[in-house]
C-alpha cells in the first residue's frame, strides 16, 4: 500500500546526539520483554540486483538512456513499459523533481483485499485495534529517525512512498543506502522498473503546511538535497509474485537504493549526519516488543507533506500458510507511508526491523515483512558491489 517561504531555511549538517537518541527514547519508554513463537522469516537466499549483465559480468545499459534523459520520459508509453523497463535505468536529471512536482506525486497505495485477507486466518493474530498515527515533532532531522520520500515516475505519473538511511556496513561512516518497499521500485510480476527514482531525506524539514509551502524554494522542501538511484534491489519474490494488492510477493516487499546526490559529494550519511543498522534477525512478532512505523502518508486525511508515525505491539498476520508470516500493527497511516521504515529498540538503540508494505482499504493496520536470510543477502549484495561507488 502505502506506495510560502519560511524566515530561514533549514540548516544542512550532522545532526545532534538528541537525534540519534530521540528515536530510541520514543521507543523504550514502553518496550517491554516478551516470549513467543518462532514464526521466521523464509531461510533461502533469493537476491535480486537492478541491472542485467551480460555473459561476462558487465552492465548492459540499455540504448535510450540519453533520449530518456533529454526529455524521453515524457513521452513513456503506458502500453509499452512492461517491456522496455526491464533494466532499471535512472539518469540524473538536475531539476527535474522541483517542490512543485513533488508535491503532485501520488502516493504509491498497496491495499489487500478482503480475499488476501482472510487466506491465512489460522496463522493470523486478531486484527489489532487502530493506532491514531501522531505527527512528529519538528525539526525532523532532530526528533526523527532518517526518514525522507521516495518519488519515481510510473505509466499513471509521478508517485510517491517513504524511506529510510541505512548504514552500509561494507562503508562505516560513509552509506549511500535507503531502505524501501519493493512496489516503490518495482510494479511486480505484471511490470517493470520504475524510473526517476529520487530520495529526499526530511523531507519538509520544519513540517510547513501546503499555504505555507506555496512559494517554498528548493531548500525549503529538500534540505539535504534530491539523492537520484543509481542502483536499485528487490526480491525476485516481489518480481514474480507482487501485485496491486500485495499478491504472494507482500512478504519479501522490500528494496535498498544506492544513491548519489543530484549536486555535492558527500555520502548520504555525512550528509544527514545518521543512518540505521537493520535487524535481519526476523524476531517473532512476540519477541519484537513495540514497533514503530514512520512515513508520509499521502492520501486523505493525509496530504504527504509531513512525518507522522505510529507505535503499537505487533501481531502476525499470514496471507498463506506457505508464505512467511508479516509483522502487522494498528495504525492509520494511508498511502504514501509505503516503505517507511519499522524500528524497535535492541540494546538500547533503535534499528530498522521491517517496512510499511500492505494495509486494508480502512486504513486501521499496516502489514510489513520480516527481514531474514533472503533481505540480509539483497543488503550484503547491493553493499558489495555498489556500496563504495
Amino acid at each position: 500500500m502505502r506506495s510560502t517561504r519560511t524566515p530561514a531555511a533549514p540548516r544542512r549538517g550532522r545532526r545532534s546526539l538528541l537525534a540519534a537518541t530521540g528515536l530510541v527514547a520514543a521507543l523504550a519508554l514502553t518496550a517491554t520483554a516478551c516470549e513467543g513463537s518462532a514464526d521466521s522469516a523464509s531461510d533461502k537466499p533469493d537476491v535480486t540486483t537492478s541491472q542485467a549483465a551480460d555473459g561476462g559480468g558487465k552492465v548492459k545499459i540499455p540504448a535510450d538512456v540519453d533520449r530518456w534523459k533529454d526529455g524521453g520520459w515524457k513521452d513513456w508509453d503506458k502500453d509499452k513499459w512492461l517491456s522496455e523497463a526491464k533494466d532499471f535505468v535512472n539518469p540524473v536529471i538536475e531539476g527535474l523533481w522541483k517542490p512543485e512536482r513533488m508535491q503532485s506525486a501520488k502516493e504509491a497505495d498497496k491495499t489487500v483485499t478482503t480475499k488476501d485477507a482472510s487466506a491465512g486466518q489460522g496463522v493470523s493474530d486478531p486484527d489489532p485495534a487502530p493506532v491514531q498515527a501522531q505527527a512528529e515533532k519538528t525539526p525532523y532531522h532532530r526528533n526523527a529517525a532518517p526518514v525522507g520520500k521516495v518519488f519515481f515516475d510510473s505509466p499513471d505519473g509521478p508517485a510517491v512512498c517513504s524511506g529510510t538511511v541505512i548504514k552500509d556496513v561494507n562503508h562505516p561512516g560513509k552509506s549511500n543506502l535507503v531502505w524501501t518497499a519493493g512496489h516503490c521500485v518495482h510494479a511486480g510480476g505484471d511490470g517493470g522498473w520504475y524510473r526517476n527514482l529520487v530520495f529526499v531525506p526530511a523531507y519538509n524539514d520544519l513540517g510547513k503546511s501546503e499555504a505555507e509551502l506555496s512559494n517554498a524554494n528548493a531548500t525549503e522542501v529538500a534540505p539535504y538535497g534530491n539523492w537520484w538511484a543509481d542502483w536499485a534491489s528487490t526480491s525476485n519474490q516481489w518480481i514474480r509474485g507482487g501485485s496491486e494488492t500485495g499478491g504472494d510477493g507482500a512478504t519479501y516487499d522490500y528494496a535498498v537504493l544506492h544513491v548519489k546526490p543530484e549536486q555535492g559529494a558527500k555520502s548520504l550519511e555525512e550528509t544527514v549526519g545518521a543512518a540505521l543498522d537493520v535487524d535481519f534477525s526476523a524476531p517473532s512478532a512476540a519477541e519484537a516488543a513495540k514497533m514503530g512505523a514512520w512515513g508520509y502518508p499521502a492520501a486523505p486525511p493525509y496530504n504527504g507533506l509531513k512525518m507522522f508515525k505510529c507505535v503499537d505491539v505487533p501481531g502476525r498476520f499470514s496471507l498463506s500458510p506457505s508464505l512467511p508470516t508479516m509483522y502487522r500493527i494498528g495504525c492509520t497511516m494511508t498511502g504514501g507511508s509505503s516503505g517507511g521504515g519499522w524500528f524497535r529498540v535492541v540494546n538500547g538503540k533503535s534499528v530498522l526491523v521491517s517496512n510499511t508494505s500492505i494495509g486494508p482499504a480502512d486504513n486501521s493496520w499496516l502489514a510489513g515483512p520480516q527481514l531474514g536470510r533472503d533481505a540480509e543477502a539483497l543488503y550484503q549484495n547491493m553493499s558489495k558491489t555498489y556500496g563504495g561507488r
